[in-house]
């Protein structure tokens, strides 16, 4: 979303939207892979109209909107509440949430997460860490000044944690996943559903969250705004930033590529 379909001003261009209802109209399928909660993407479903599964949590959920049904899970494990604590205990001056399928518990309400859930437009539950309900943690999201990412990452190195993994998914957010869990384990998922394990995946993102998608599709592209590593990493460096219509690029050359009888799949 942010940084590839959304612009600066977190809108849709009308470019990237008449590009995805062609591609619709071609047979084509559209969804999203987003680090947001089931709740905060949910204003964007009218807009984009998506009958297809959703990445949700930077991977560890994939939400059906269409059916209202969450078709896949991959929670932390319960160790995650005394890291969070540990991390914390270290970095006071960090803002925190603990995102679960049933909504988003914010335990640090600093500048820079007061930031965060203007940014995805929701109204979380305020509880003390000890105090969030155990089990269904998502993930975990970090936020602070961007010159203190470097020492969270290190603070995470030096303690040793190997029961969970963290990436960085903006310039201001360090998240806590489960092992394993990233937009690319969700794609693989994503092949398991019914009905999509003979589709081909073009993916397109931007940032550190994004390159394990990126490897995992089959076609996968970076916008001209991306982070070097992810263009390092991608099969296609697009001319266009978010603000020109990145998305909208990279499906013509998809349509392009599949010819003028773009199929299905």
């Amino acid at each position: 979303m942010d940084g590839t379909l959304l612009n600066s001003k977190k809108q849709i261009t009308d470019r990237d939207m008449a590009a995805i209802r062609r591609f619709r109209e071609l047979g084509g399928h559209f969804s999203v892979a987003t680090g947001r909660t089931i709740q905060s993407f949910a204003q964007f479903c009218p807009i984009i109209g998506l009958p297809d599964p959703v990445i949700m949590y930077n991977g560890a959920a994939i939400h059906d909107y269409a059916r209202g049904e969450t078709l896949f899970t991959q929670p932390l494990p319960p160790e995650a509440k005394p890291v969070a604590m540990q991390i914390m205990e270290a970095m006071p001056e960090l803002g925190g949430e603990v995102l679960r399928a049933d909504g988003t518990y914010v335990f640090s309400n600093t500048d820079y997460q007061q930031l965060h859930t203007k940014l995805c437009n929701i109204v979380p539950d305020y509880a003390d860490l000890p105090d969030i309900p155990e089990g269904g943690w998502l993930k975990v999201l970090f936020s602070m000044a961007p010159e203190d990412i470097p020492h969270a990452e290190l603070l995470v190195q030096q303690l040793g944690i190997d029961s969970v993994s963290f990436v960085k998914s903006a310039d201001i957010f360090y998240e806590m996943l489960p092992i394993g869990v990233s937009k690319g384990s969700a794609l693989a998922e994503y092949r398991r559903l019914p009905g999509f394990s003979d589709f081909t995946f073009a993916a397109i993102g931007d940032f550190d969250n994004d390159l394990e998608m990126i490897v995992e599709a089959d076609l996968g592209a970076c916008p001209a705004n991306g982070e070097e590593p992810v263009k390092n990493r991608s099969d296609i460096v697009l001319s266009r930033t978010n603000d020109e219509g990145a998305v909208a690029e990279f499906i013509d050359l998809i349509i392009e590529r599949c010819g003028a009888e773009a199929g299905a799949k």
